[in-house]
Order: structure tokens, then sequence, then C-alpha cells
């Protein structure tokens, strides 16, 4: 009696000292909402292995954009019926383009021209920082998106972000990066003064901790808002391709240490609301 007593507390006690089991990643499908299929010159992936690659992180769907918008065509010309292609218009024919295009009327016009294939959800991913938000050629984006129900997926400082709103309240805006370095606070805070505002993760900061457990704000902010935040990988250059897999399982490390039904917001149901509960 004695002996199995002994052997029971020792369990105990090895049980409250032992470190608590890692939490499973999570496993489910993934949305990319920050993909570049860029033309320029010539993609480094064929559409194929493009495929394959998502398929592989069992990524079901992608916001698909590229430079010039021809890498975003062929995507939606595969025809394929395994991953979900949700396409943006890019403002940009060349790299050249991104300092640039709020200026040039001519990309104003290219964006109407693509807008008539018909199956655009979006604009951008396209830069721009500080009162170049305040231009003119940056409130006619905004006004088209807005008219023509589209979502706005901009590459912005706080302060671009709040003079895009401005020019109009109704602006449905997918903030990429989420700031890259903006305190969790502040993104709280702007995230009840916008509710069309949405925040997608790919180089965000500060989200876990070297250990790669979730910090403490970014984990509130997760369960609080698990409704207003996408993934993405910005495979804007082509490192950001072949590190693919990792970024993925990064995703899924810190996601499996939110309770389930965030976790899958975040991954798959948010972009599932936002793009299969309106138009196709």
């Amino acid at each position: 009696m004695r002996r199995r007593f002994c052997a029971s507390l020792f369990c105990a006690l090895f049980a409250l000292s032992a470190p608590a089991m890692a939490e499973a990643p999570y496993d489910g499908p993934i949305f990319d909402a920050h993909l570049h299929y860029n033309w320029e010159p010539t993609p480094h992936y064929n559409l194929e292995e493009v495929f394959a690659l998502l398929k592989r992180n069992n990524v079901k769907g992608i916001l698909a954009t590229s430079r010039p918008n021809t890498g975003t065509v062929a995507l939606m010309e595969a025809k394929q019926s395994e991953v979900w292609v949700v396409p943006f218009i890019r403002q940009y024919k060349t790299r050249a383009d991104i300092p640039t295009w709020f200026k040039d009327d001519a990309i104003f016009e290219m964006t109407k021209d693509e807008f008539k294939r018909g199956y655009y959800r979006g604009v951008g991913e396209f830069h721009i920082y500080g009162k170049a938000a305040a231009t003119e050629g940056a409130a006619k984006l905004v006004r088209f998106a807005v008219e023509n129900d589209l979502y706005i997926h901009a590459h912005c400082d706080v302060e671009a972000l709040e003079l895009l709103y401005s020019h109009d309240k109704r602006a449905r805006i997918i903030w990429a990066h989420t700031g890259f370095s903006t305190p969790a606070a502040e993104v709280k805070a702007l995230l009840a003064k916008y509710p069309s505002l949405m925040g997608e993760l790919s180089y965000r900061g500060g989200i876990t901790q070297s250990d790669g457990k979730l910090t403490d704000d970014w984990r509130e902010l997760f369960v609080r808002h698990s409704d207003r935040f996408l993934l993405g990988s910005d495979t804007w250059i082509t490192p950001r391709w072949l590190q693919y897999d990792a970024l993925m399982t990064n995703y899924r490390t810190w996601l499996g240490q939110l309770p389930k039904e965030h976790a899958q917001r975040i991954a798959f149901g948010n972009a599932e609301r936002l793009f299969r509960s309106e138009k196709k």
C-alpha cells in the first residue's frame, strides 16, 4: 500500500513539474490571402508546380495578384478545381510603378480595363504611405473599389490607412502585414474604429516569442477578434516561394495554440465568409 501511495505521489509531482505538452499544430485548410504570381520577367514556378505546392500544404484558396496582372489571369484560366483562386487587380505593370502608381492615370485606366474581365474581387496589393494616400489618384481607386463592390488590399502605414478610409468609409480594406510592427493595442483600436478592416499577417512581427509561443497581447487579440484576420505568404520574390512550406508550418504551429474555432476562422473561415458569401 505504502509503495503504491509513493508511486502515485511521485507521478503527481512529476506531472506538476513537467513542461506542458505542446499543442498539436492546426491541420485544417488554409487560405493564403497574399500570394503574388509575378510575371516579371518570368515566374519561378510554372502553374503545375504552383498548384502542387499549394496542395501539398493543404492551401485550399489564394488571394492572387501579380505584376503585371498576366500571372493572375494565368491562375484563373488554369480552371483547376482543387485550389480556389480569388483574383485581385494589381496597380503595377513593372516594379518601377510601385512608388508612383497613384500619380499615373494610365494605371487607373489599366485597372478599369482589367475589371472588364468580370471576375476580379478586389484591387491591390498596392503600396502607399503617409499623405500620398490623400492624393486624387488614391481617392479614385478607393471610390472605384466601393462603387464596384471590390476589396482593397493595401500595404500602408497607419496614416495612409486612415486617409484611405477618409475617401469613403464604406471601403473594405485588407491591411497587408497588419502594419508590420504597429503595436497590438493600436491594431485593436483600429479594428474597433473601422469595422470593415481586416488584418493580413504575412511578415507581421511580434506575434510569437523566440520559442514559438504566441505573445499574450496577440493571443488575446486573436481570440477577441478572430473574425478580423487572414494569413498570407507574400511570395513577392523567389526566396518566399522556396520558404513556402516553412511559412505554412509556422502558421500551423501558432494556430494550434488557439482554440479550434478561432484557428479555423483565421486560417480559412474568414476568407470563405468574405469571398464566398457574396458574388463569385
